[in-house]
């Protein structure tokens, strides 16, 4: 499958880092560095404007990496790119850690995973058929 991309960043496409990968690595583009302080957010640009097909969605998904090493996450996670969607691909960020941390211009801050989707249609009802599990949920069936 293609996605038409017009990329206005200075910086390569984002890839697949490894042949196995899921995500594609996004940049910021950003002209100067970006002071993200303890509990802060931001909208960082990347530059990218895309024509997903229908049928597909773009989820933009942190980096395993800045989360444990900086705790520095995607805060919408995962955020969802609809194929109607032609602005620019925007990434918010948040620390969740003590330190501030320095986003750089063309850091990798994001990843981008590719997926297919289907809308639902509702079958409003009044009753729905009994499970084992019923209305338990939030750590209902056990610690471990």
């Amino acid at each position: 499958m293609k996605i038409k991309v017009i990329n206005r960043s200075r910086h390569n496409l984002p890839q697949y880092e490894t042949p196995n990968s899921v995500g594609l690595d996004v940049r910021a583009d950003i002209e100067k560095p970006i002071m993200l302080c303890p509990l802060e957010r931001v909208l960082v640009p990347t530059g990218l404007y895309v024509e997903i097909p229908t049928g597909y969605e773009i989820q933009v998904r942190p980096r395993s990496g800045l989360a444990v090493k900086h705790g520095v996450t995607v805060l919408n996670s995962p955020g969802t790119i609809d194929p109607d969607y032609r602005g620019e691909i925007k990434v918010i960020l948040v620390n969740i850690s003590h330190d501030v941390f320095e986003i750089m211009p063309g850091d990798r801050i994001a990843q981008l995973v590719v997926s297919r989707y289907e809308q639902a249609e509702w079958d409003e009802v009044e009753q729905l058929s009994e499970t084992n599990r019923g209305e338990g949920g939030f750590g209902s069936t056990g610690r471990v």
